[in-house]
């Protein structure tokens, strides 16, 4: 397990009276770590990516074209979780991308808290299934796609998600999030 990014130190907001910690979530290929760490960047928020709380037992299965079962995931979500959690400890706001496919996932990362927000890139299998095929170097091959939109809940209304399609790119994705958020286009860098 290498250790999460951060991005800049944290840019001061009166407006904000708790931390949010914000999940950006979707299919291998949505864009989430991209979106993310734009988003990170754009607010002055700590940036992390789920990748980097994979073991390397867990990158060498998958890239073995081996989806992870629900107890190899498990841990991985708690590292997420705990990181989380220290975060909101810190006072800090956050973007974290991780896949987070099912609601049972999503549960652990956001628990009970209401300062953690679902941001779910919503996109066509054709579009995200031309993007992992275009890229190179990452562990997840284009095989485990299909395991992806498998286990792939949705978000329902009960979560209050932020959804966005992708087909816009990541400077438009991020100004949604960003008005969903009711964050003034002044306050948004970039």
């Amino acid at each position: 397990m290498t250790a999460p990014r951060s991005s800049a130190p944290q840019a001061a907001d009166s407006r904000a009276v708790a931390p949010t910690v914000l999940v950006v979530m979707g299919v291998s290929g949505s864009g989430k770590s991209t979106v993310a760490a734009l988003l990170a960047e754009r607010l002055g928020w700590t940036f992390a990516d789920g990748d980097d709380f994979h073991t390397q037992e867990s990158i060498a299965r998958m890239r073995d074209g081996h989806p992870l079962d629900d107890a190899a995931r498990q841990p991985w979500l708690d590292r997420i979780r705990a990181w989380i959690d220290a975060r909101l400890a810190a006072g800090e706001n956050a973007v974290v991308a991780c896949s987070a496919l099912k609601r049972a996932y999503r549960r652990t990362l956001t628990g009970d808290s209401g300062q953690v927000r679902i941001v779910f890139l919503e996109g066509s299998r054709a579009v995200i299934q031309g993007r992992v095929q275009a890229r190179h170097g990452h562990f997840m091959p284009a095989s485990l796609l299909d395991s992806q939109f498998a286990a792939l809940e949705p978000p329902g209304p009960e979560e209050d998600p932020i959804t966005v399609g992708i087909e816009d790119g990541p400077d438009a994705i991020v100004a949604a999030v960003a008005a969903r958020l009711d964050i003034p286009a002044g306050d948004v860098c970039g």
